[in-house]
C-alpha cells in the first residue's frame, strides 16, 4: 500500500468519523431543543414516546437509522415520530463534514475545526428552540462564549483572531441590540438575542460578528415581512436569522468583511492610498 493511498484512507476515515459523531451529537441536540425551554434535566430522564410515555429502547436510539427502520413511528403505540429529529441529526452530521472540509481538517487546524463544529451545533439548538418557543437558552450562549477560550489560547495562529478582537467582539453587536431592547422595552427583540450575539462575538471577534449582525438583520427583516404576510403576526423569532448570520460569518466572515472594505474603498481610507485587503485574513482595524 502506497503512502498516498494510506493517507487517502486516513482522510476518508476521518470524515466518516466526523459524520457519525456529528449524528450522535445531533441526537443530543434534539434533547436540548426539547428540554431546555422546559428547564428539564438533559441527562437524568430517559427518552420516551411523547404520546404513550413508553421509554425508547436503546436499539431505537441509533441516530438517523432507527427512525428510518421504524418508518417514523413509535414501536410501542405506532404514533408518528416527527421527522425533525432525523433532520436535526442529519443537519449536524452533514454540517460537521462540510465545516471540516471548509476548514481543511487535515491541515493542522483540527482543534479550530472542532470548535467551529461545536459552535455550529449550538446554533442549531438556538435556531429550533427559538423557532418553537421564541426563547434562547442563556446556557447555550455561555457555551459559545466558553469555546472562545481554547480558541484564543491554542488557535491564534491557525485561523483565530487576536485577544483584542475577541474582547471588542463581545460588545460590538450585543450593545447595539441591548440598546434596541431597552428602547423598545423588549418589544423589538429579547435579551436572548443580546446574549447570543455577545457569546458569538466573543468567539468570532470584531469583523466577523459585525458581518453576522448585518446578515442577521437583513435575513430577519426579509423573513419578518414574509411571515407577516403568511400569518398576519408581527412578532417572530429573531434568533434563527442571527444564527444563520453567525454561521455564515464564522465560515466566510473574513472574506465578506475584506471584500466590503475593498469594494467601498474603506481599506484605502483606513490604511492609506492604494491599500487592498488580502483575503481571507481578518481586517486589522486601528483601534
Amino acid at each position: 500500500m502506497t503512502p498516498e493511498l494510506q493517507y487517502n484512507i486516513y482522510v476518508a476515515i476521518l470524515y466518516v468519523f466526523m459524520f457519525l459523531f456529528g449524528a450522535v451529537v445531533g441526537s443530543f441536540l434534539n434533547v436540548c431543543i426539547y428540554r431546555l425551554p422546559k428547564e428539564e434535566s438533559l441527562i437524568k430522564s430517559n427518552s420516551h414516546c411523547m404520546k404513550c410515555g413508553t421509554p425508547i429502547l436503546k436499539r431505537d436510539l441509533i441516530p438517523i437509522v432507527s427512525w428510518c427502520l421504524l418508518r417514523g413511528k413509535c414501536r410501542a403505540c405506532g404514533d408518528p415520530i416527527s421527522p425533525r429529529y432525523t433532520i436535526v441529526e442529519l443537519l449536524n452530521a452533514v454540517g460537521w463534514v462540510l465545516i471540516a472540509l471548509k476548514m481543511d481538517l487535515v491541515s493542522g487546524r483540527m482543534l479550530y475545526t472542532i470548535l467551529c463544529c461545536l459552535v455550529y451545533s449550538a446554533l442549531i439548538v438556538v435556531f429550533f428552540m427559538d423557532w418553537d418557543t421564541q426563547l434562547i437558552s442563556t446556557g447555550v450562549c455561555v457555551f459559545i462564549a466558553i469555546l472562545a477560550v481554547p480558541e484564543m489560547i491554542f488557535c491564534s495562529n491557525r485561523g483565530g483572531v487576536p485577544l483584542k478582537s475577541h474582547i471588542i467582539g463581545l460588545f460590538a453587536a450585543s450593545v447595539p441590540l441591548l440598546l434596541i431592547f431597552l428602547i423598545s422595552k423588549g418589544k423589538a427583540m429579547g435579551l436572548g438575542d443580546v446574549y447570543l450575539m455577545a457569546g458569538a462575538g466573543f468567539f468570532l471577534g470584531t469583523s466577523r460578528i459585525l458581518v453576522a449582525l448585518l446578515l442577521g438583520i437583513v435575513l430577519g427583516a426579509v423573513a419578518g415581512v414574509i411571515l407577516k404576510r403568511i400569518n398576519g403576526e408581527s412578532a417572530f423569532a429573531f434568533g434563527p436569522w442571527l444564527s444563520i448570520g453567525i454561521l455564515t460569518a464564522m465560515l466566510w466572515g473574513f472574506d465578506i468583511a475584506n471584500w466590503y472594505m475593498n469594494f467601498t474603498g474603506l481599506a484605502e481610507i483606513v490604511y492609506g492610498e492604494d491599500a487592498v485587503m488580502n483575503l481571507p485574513f481578518e481586517p486589522i482595524f486601528p483601534y
